[in-house]
């Protein structure tokens, strides 16, 4: 049985001691490809760097919406530039975060909606790259849904999402799968407090969703609390298939497919 993470974080620190055990961990879990996420340039380089390192390892090039403050006017002409690479597959991780606004740190006023657009901006010029050079799109939108909706439906024909580490209603599931993007499940599947994530999960056609780990975040029971890596998919899986009610050859089948047709550079 073969699954894919299809985003990690491998670039960040805390795989900085043990990272090729991490990947030999993750084949023997029958993980046995993994893309790694920038979140900035340097990030989306040292993805690269990471690609180029182990043959099962593909990047993908972007800037979190989370760094807004410290990115350029226009990422644009480095992004076109990081994703000449023969294994970069996709742009992001890109889109809206609203979860921690100025206003919650240094007081009322207009900095919000600065912010706001700010991110809009970037999440725009991502975008347009994709669409410019046939990527499709990894979607962060933290507290932001309805707005990421919003500026990725005009794209609609000519790049797919896949909104990760899904956690909204079977509606908003639903208005993504109908404009043919894709939703994609962490570790939080597996946490006894989220049963609302396992219920749009249930909803979630099998075809239209993916599984990743988000590494080092979100580590699944029963490694919660603890570092997350690309191994821990398949205790992501188990969860994922008891609530498909599939087995786990079918599920593995299922997302393996859809991630190639999303990631066509997987193949």
């Amino acid at each position: 049985m073969l699954f894919y993470d299809t985003h990690a974080h491998l670039d960040f620190p805390d795989f900085a001691h043990d990272l090729a055990d991490a990947i030999e961990r993750a084949k023997a879990a029958g993980v046995s490809k993994i893309i790694t996420i920038g979140t900035d340039l340097a990030s989306s380089a040292r993805a690269i760097e990471l690609a180029e390192r182990f043959a099962n390892v593909y990047a993908a090039v972007g800037w979190h919406p989370g760094h807004v403050s410290e990115a350029p006017a226009d990422v644009r002409p480095a992004l076109r530039k990081l994703a000449s690479h023969p294994k970069v597959v996709a742009i992001g991780e890109t889109g809206l975060d609203y979860h921690r606004l100025p206003s919650k740190t240094a007081g009322f006023g207009p900095a919000d909606e600065q912010y706001k657009q700010r991110q809009a901006d970037l999440f725009q010029q991502q975008l347009e790259v994709a669409a410019e050079l046939g990527f499709n799109c990894i979607v962060h939108q933290r507290d932001s849904l309805q707005d990421a909706l919003r500026q990725i439906e005009p794209f609609a024909g000519r790049l797919r999402g896949v909104f990760h580490c899904f956690v909204d209603d079977v509606p908003a599931m639903q208005r993504i799968v109908a404009m043919g993007s894709l939703v994609s499940f962490t570790g939080i599947v597996t946490f006894k407090n989220a049963q609302n994530v396992r219920d749009t999960l249930a909803a979630a056609p099998l075809d239209r969703l993916m599984l990743e780990t988000d590494c080092p975040f979100l580590a699944p029971m029963p490694y919660r609390g603890k570092r997350c890596e690309p191994a821990y998919v398949r205790e992501i899986a188990l969860a994922i298939a008891q609530v498909k009610n599939c087995t786990l050859e079918e599920l593995g089948k299922a997302t393996c497919a859809t991630a190639e047709a999303f990631f066509p550079k997987l193949r």
